[in-house]
């Protein structure tokens, strides 16, 4: 089994910022991409960032210049700093990872993090 637990969601100001972790644990032999999505209420769940296992970051254009990915291979563990935060940043982010692990290739999802954007 492969386990991914988000951290730091929280309420924040707009213009305010803050930073998600995502820890992943398990039998895991490598991780390849991995990626942070969000949905919020009523909406489908939407990219937000992926960085590939050689940290190529590629970003939505609603969070470009503002959102920075970023992850830490000896510790399996990928960040999203958040920025210059808007009230439509409002959601649940979750974490997204491909893992090699014991019982072959997964792709893991965590069970998210609320952020909200409110004054």
């Amino acid at each position: 089994q492969v386990q991914l637990v988000e951290s730091g969601g929280g309420l924040v100001q707009p213009g305010g910022s803050l930073r998600l972790s995502c820890a992943a644990s398990g039998s895991i032999f490598s991780i390849n991409a991995m990626g942070w999505y969000r949905q919020a209420p009523g909406n489908e769940r939407e990219l937000v960032a992926t960085i590939t296992s050689g940290g190529s970051p590629k970003y939505a254009d609603s969070v470009k210049g503002r959102f920075t990915i970023s992850r830490d291979n000896a510790k399996n563990m990928v960040y999203l700093q958040m920025n210059s935060l808007r009230p439509e940043d409002t959601a649940v982010y979750y974490c997204n990872a491909g893992a090699y692990s014991g019982y072959g290739y997964l792709e893991v999802w965590g069970r998210g993090t609320l952020v909200t954007v409110s004054s």
